[in-house]
């Protein structure tokens, strides 16, 4: 199929898209970045935008720096680009695995960090380490108008979030890591390069024999990414071992609300959780040595 008639513009500043996106955002206009999710949903007719604004002669939405405590994300800065660390913190590397579990190469090359936000798949890489990283979106309108949020607010449910249509999401923000810090990234598809059924990311340090700053992130099983903090607190403070990894995995079934589809039950959803968390721990004590 094709997608239905729709006209594009094609702004050169971050002020000419906001105004524009405020003309055609009640309509039903949308932000083009990436790309990798809203041009098939387009031609399959799922959605029909009637005005497209592409922001990707914005000279400046592509920067990845650090900016005082966290990494600042620029609006098209690709998923390829974290294929190297960006940075020396141990986000860089931690980005950098991660990035290579999105999709396939070809849309790594043209997706986007803050486009996989937007989109707020469940299955969604990016919003796992927003969610667990407790980062945050910075949403801009005309006007000047301006809002930061954290991941975990912003982030509101199978591709729902909190951006107002004539909002653009112009950047992503995570904090950087401890010096010491470790983590580690599970996830489980039925073939390479297919939608998560099932992830977690972990990050946390080991000082005198012990788990500490501990954080862990569940995506792919329920409706929207979240940390799990029963889970941490059963970590925190106790020394790494398989034996804790399973008691603390088995948790995070107490309050689990797995989704369900034609393809893959909640009850699967459900047993596939504990496995997805004790790996990534193990992973994390792996990543240490």
């Amino acid at each position: 199929m094709k997608p239905a008639p729709f006209k594009l513009h094609r702004p050169a500043t971050i002020e000419e898209a906001l105004t524009r996106l405020s003309t055609v955002a009640e309509e039903g206009g949308l932000i083009l970045a990436g790309g990798q999710s809203l041009v098939p949903m387009m031609a399959l007719r799922v959605i029909y935008p009637p005005a497209l604004i592409d922001i990707n002669a914005i000279t400046g939405l592509e920067r990845v720096v650090v900016d005082g405590q966290h990494l600042s994300i620029g609006a098209t800065a690709r998923h390829a680009f974290f294929h190297r660390a960006p940075i020396a913190n141990p986000l860089g590397k931690l980005l950098a695995v991660v990035s290579r579990n999105i999709a396939h190469y070809p849309i790594r090359l043209r997706g986007t960090f803050c486009g996989s936000l937007a989109h707020a798949d469940p299955a969604s890489e990016w919003c796992l380490v927003a969610a667990t990283l407790d980062g945050q979106v910075v949403l801009t309108a005309d006007g000047g108008r301006r809002r930061i949020l954290p991941a975990a607010e912003y982030l509101r449910g199978a591709m729902v979030t909190a951006r107002e249509p004539n909002e653009l999401l112009a950047e992503a923000r995570l904090p950087l890591l401890a010096a010491s810090a470790t983590f580690g990234f599970y996830e489980f598809n039925r073939r390479a390069g297919d939608f998560a059924l099932g992830m977690c990311l972990t990050t946390f340090t080991i000082a005198d024999g012990v788990i500490s700053n501990i954080r862990v992130g569940l995506g792919g099983i329920e409706s929207s990414p979240r940390r799990l903090f029963a889970v941490e607190a059963l970590l925190e403070g106790r020394p790494p071992s398989l034996e804790v990894f399973r008691e603390a995995a088995a948790a995070a079934d107490d309050d689990l609300n797995p989704m369900e589809d034609p393809a893959t039950s909640a009850n699967y959803r459900r047993s596939l959780a504990p496995v997805v968390i004790r790996r990534a721990l193990e992973t994390a004590v792996k990543n240490n040595h």
